[in-house]
């Protein structure tokens, strides 16, 4: 919602900003639910938590008129813990960026979304949040997967006959391995696609540098590098949706191919969301010989109560190969190969179940 510089100036920090600005916007999200979820190996867990649907924050964004066809613009936007009130410790974690923009698109510098990232969530009916979150099933550990830091973008024009496209290039500023720094190395990335009437279809590839050792997976001892190309694509044909992607990962000798495939089916007021997942972990990593399936099938429904409320029921199953344990939520160990091949969560080979029930508003 729009508001005006005297409510700016009230927060202090935004103030100086927004007396320079055409245009200043306070947005944000609330998202909580009610979650049971229970791991083989483990007690059955009952939370109350957050982003079932969508995810919580809030954000800042405004533009100025330069004259001549040129804007400016920025955006801050921060991850809320809602269920707690309280922030991540990059408090603008989800996106700090500022743009110039014009009729040759857009150059936009900062912490922002990677190319890679967006296939996973925009092709999926569940967005990559929640229990139906595809990359649930995501076994290889990533770096620079949802957004990058120190980054420079380029977005094509809007005006190219439904041709969209984002370039980026990250700058890894001396980070960590790929699971203790957003940025371990330099990343470079791509996106190309076509959208026109019901039908969307872009793809999309990376290239990141590891200035350390991604979990266990350089074995070699030199510098790692991981490689991500996938495509995803959309179409509308009214009484449903169909959504898919495609993706896959290497690290050195391990690669991983994931398939995300799911649908939405509007009902008056409501939609269902329904969806299958699939990852297969091949290659070989130090003593690992990795050969390892995951399977998650997931179920939702979502009924708005206005455009910005709605009231939402999600259920995920996931079922692990031999060497995963991985869960449909929960906390990960923060080193990825530290038991087996991938992440424990739940016991090796088990099965990972949870539900929940969650209200979602739009300020």
């Amino acid at each position: 919602m729009k508001k005006s510089l005297l409510a700016l100036a009230v927060l202090g920090a935004f103030a100086g900003v927004a007396s320079a600005q055409s245009s200043v916007t306070l947005y944000g999200t609330l998202d909580l639910s009610a979650k049971y979820v229970k791991n083989d190996g483990s007690n059955r867990r009952y939370s109350l938590s957050q982003d079932g649907i969508n995810s919580s924050q809030l954000g800042f964004k405004g533009t100025e008129d330069l004259g001549g066809g040129l804007k400016a613009g920025f955006v801050l936007l921060a991850g809320v813990n809602a269920d707690t009130g309280t922030t991540n410790t990059k408090f603008f974690n989800r996106r700090s960026t500022v743009s110039l923009m014009g009729g040759f698109g857009e150059v936009r510098l900062g912490r922002d979304y990677t190319p890679t990232f967006w296939n996973d969530t925009i092709f999926d009916a569940f967005g990559t949040v929640g229990l139906g979150d595809s990359t649930h099933a995501l076994q290889l550990p990533t770096a620079t997967f949802v957004r990058a830091d120190n980054s420079i973008g380029y977005f094509l024009p809007s005006n190219l006959g439904g041709v969209y496209g984002q370039f980026m290039a990250a700058a890894g500023e001396g980070g960590g391995n790929g699971t203790t720094s957003t940025n371990p190395g330099r990343y470079l990335g791509g996106r190309i696609g076509f959208a026109a009437g019901p039908f969307d279809v872009a793809a999309a590839y990376a290239q990141q540098r590891f200035s350390g050792t991604p979990g266990n997976l350089n074995s070699s001892g030199t510098t790692a590098q991981q490689k991500t190309w996938n495509i995803g694509g959309s179409y509308d044909l009214g009484v449903v949706k169909l959504l898919g992607y495609f993706d896959r990962d290497t690290v050195e000798n391990a690669r991983e191919n994931r398939l995300s495939v799911s649908a939405v089916v509007p009902i008056g007021q409501g939609e269902i969301h329904a969806g299958y997942d699939r990852s297969k972990l091949s290659g070989s990593s130090g003593a690992f010989n990795l050969d390892n399936k995951v399977d998650q099938f997931k179920l939702g429904y979502v009924y708005n109560l206005s455009k910005r409320t709605a009231v939402y029921t999600n259920v995920s199953r996931l079922k692990n190969g031999n060497q995963s344990g991985l869960g449909v939520a929960g906390g990960s160990s923060s080193n990825p190969y530290q038991t087996a091949p991938v992440r424990l969560e739940t016991q090796l080979g088990g099965k990972s179940t949870g539900a929940e029930f969650g209200v979602r508003h739009f300020f």
